[in-house]
């Protein structure tokens, strides 16, 4: 299968955590004691990241700084995808969240970066001649308003679905591409009216002429009109967002990935409605965030027993996280899990299965690390506050001291009742479950190397 090929506008986004229990004298505004900083990348970088959930190979072709911001963002988005850059006029572009207490109390925007309409390198003419799909994730930095980068994607709108998430300040789609993303703000600015979701989709359709329309509309789902039919999906009952920020961006690569694996329109719009639903409701976009200094000695330190971490979090009022497993070869799917439980909270704990346990579970043959060495490379995570190893067969004896605030396990388990589960909740706990990354497990790295 060819490559889903993410193009436009990178951003930085940084959030900005601490706790907040006072005013300022001078003025009525809160006082935050900071505490940890978390990075992330944003805009077309944030769409890049959440697509390679849905789809095995994606690139990002986006403009990329020379400057501290655009370093950064670009060591962030190589750890996870193959980025070809393009140049960029000015300064990173960067949004910064300051929050307290899980919420945002005010953003600083810095950066004027923008796309320069230089010739197009050989490099990023190859990159979107080879994709299979491409997602234009405009944020309105100049990328869709070059005049080659709109010259090829009009000439591989015929080929190719093309999915073209718009900004108000960017340029409007090509023709005939497979379907546009606005949400319904922005569907009101593109035309100029206040209008429901289906009048504004099918002035859209008209105005773009693109092969479909589908107007977001946060809780509500989505409504498409392709050809001369609307529909409307909504999103599974029962579902709590917890953080919207990145969810039309995780609505439009959801959508892209299953128009790459070649569902028709509706059904890519309903896999898009039911995944960013999922998304938000596990934490949004910060689950992708990578913490970017040490924690303060107080939130615990690598080494530290995991009922101490605990016993701190729950002493300053933060929010306990705790996940678990074998770990018995850590992998990438490891390691974007336990990134995306420690952004939940304050600290996390990893209850791990010991020698004896992996063995009753997996066989004689497991583990292939032994426990003392798991825990050790657990620990030398940044994502990892402490571990705590349990002989049982399932964790709920050690969950039973810990009371952690949130039990995390893989999207994996969306179909099974965990073992664990009545523990957690009678502690007042809550369970979420994080989408794993496709092809990846330790029962296959081991099935391949005993094939080799």
């Amino acid at each position: 299968m060819r490559p889903l090929v993410v193009l436009g506008d990178a951003l930085l986004d940084v959030d900005v955590d601490g706790t907040s229990d006072r005013l300022c004298p001078d003025a009525p505004v809160p006082v935050v004691d900071l505490a940890r900083e978390w990075r992330r990348p944003g805009g077309a970088g944030l769409a890049a990241l959440l697509a390679a959930r849905s789809t095995a190979e994606v690139v990002l072709v986006a403009p990329l700084g020379g400057d501290q911001a655009g370093r950064t963002l670009s060591g962030l988005l190589e750890r996870e995808l193959r980025v070809v850059p393009m140049p960029l006029c000015g300064t990173t572009v960067t949004k910064t969240r300051v929050r307290a207490a899980g919420q945002s109390l005010v953003r600083l925007d810095s950066g004027d970066g923008h796309a320069e309409f230089s010739p197009l390198t050989a490099e990023v003419r190859e990159a979107l001649r080879s994709a299979g799909a491409i997602l234009v994730a405009d944020y309105g930095r100049g990328v869709t308003g070059h005049p080659e980068i709109r010259a090829l994607l009009a000439e591989l709108a015929a080929t190719i679905p093309i999915v073209w998430d718009p900004h108000p300040r960017g340029t409007e789609p090509v023709t005939g591409i497979r379907v546009a993303t606005p949400n319904l703000a922005e569907a009101e600015q593109f035309t100029e009216t206040r209008a429901d979701a289906e009048d504004l989709a099918k002035q859209l359709h008209a105005l773009w002429k693109a092969d479909a329309v589908s107007v977001t509309t946060g809780s509500r789902g989505a409504v498409l009109t392709e050809g001369g039919a609307c529909t409307t999906f909504r999103p599974p009952s029962g579902i709590v967002a917890k953080d919207t920020c990145g969810a039309g961006d995780r609505f439009a690569s959801a959508v892209a990935a299953a128009l790459l694996d070649g569902a028709s329109t509706a059904d890519a719009v309903a896999t898009g409605v039911e995944t960013a639903a999922r998304f938000v409701a596990t934490g949004g976009a910060a689950t992708l965030s990578t913490v970017d200094n040490t924690p303060v000695p107080e939130s615990g330190h690598h080494g530290a027993s995991a009922f101490d971490v605990a016993a701190r979090v729950r002493a300053r009022g933060g929010r306990l996280v705790a996940t678990g497993g074998c770990f018995d070869l850590l992998h990438p799917g490891h390691a974007s899990l336990l990134r995306q439980a420690r952004a939940l909270g304050d600290a996390l704990v990893v209850c791990l299965n010991s020698d004896a346990s992996v063995r009753g579970l997996k066989g004689p043959g497991r583990p292939i690390v032994t426990a003392r060495d798991r825990a050790r490379l657990l620990t030398e995570l940044s994502s990892v506050d402490a571990v705590v190893v349990f002989d049982e067969p399932d964790p709920a004896a050690v969950l039973d001291r810990l009371r952690p605030d949130v039990w995390v396990k893989g999207g994996d388990y969306a179909d099974t009742e965990l073992p664990e589960s009545a523990v957690v909740r009678r502690h007042g706990g809550e369970i979420v479950l994080i989408p794993t990354i496709r092809g990846y497990s330790t029962s296959r790295l081991v099935a391949a190397a005993e094939g080799a």
